[in-house]
């Protein structure tokens, strides 16, 4: 089921995320310049930073690092899904990269919840665990990953 969260991330709560919504949370375009910058700075492989040499490759030309794609689908996941005033998150499992980003590839970010429950020992927050899937513009994935996070319940006063 598709779903929308309030545009304004301070009234999002987590009663906005329940198991099984689906959420389309944007997208974006990485251009080789883009792919060589951060690589040089993170991750200087040369698949990533050296034309001639990537030219050569398995993918014939440089692809983005990885946690680039990480980095970029985080700025979205910050701004388009997750509410204000944040609670730290207690991790992130199954992080695979089964396709290369090329320059010019345009990244589809969707994140659906696969469970969602109050938590236990601190009832003002709940646990909300999804799996985050990036496509490009030809519907190859690019990148999953499985992060959980704490999300604050509504208090009785926002109801």
């Amino acid at each position: 089921m598709n779903a929308k969260l309030p545009e304004n991330p301070s009234q999002r709560w987590f009663e906005h995320y329940p198991e099984g919504a689906v959420f389309d949370i944007g997208s974006f375009t990485v251009t080789e310049q883009e792919i060589i910058d951060f690589a040089l700075l993170y991750d200087p492989q040369d698949m990533h930073i050296d034309r001639a040499i990537a030219k050569d490759g398995p993918f014939g030309e440089v692809i983005a690092s990885g946690w680039h794609t990480v980095g970029r689908m985080m700025r979205l996941f910050v701004a388009n899904f997750l509410p204000k005033n944040g609670l730290a998150a207690p991790g992130i499992d199954e992080v695979r990269w089964p396709n290369p980003v090329r320059p010019n590839d345009t990244l589809s970010v969707r994140m659906t919840i696969v469970q969602a429950r109050v938590s236990r020992s601190k009832p003002d927050r709940g646990l909300v665990t999804g799996l985050v899937e990036v496509r490009n513009q030809n519907g190859d994935t690019v990148l999953t990953m499985k992060p959980t996070n704490f999300i604050r319940v509504r208090p009785p006063a926002a109801a």
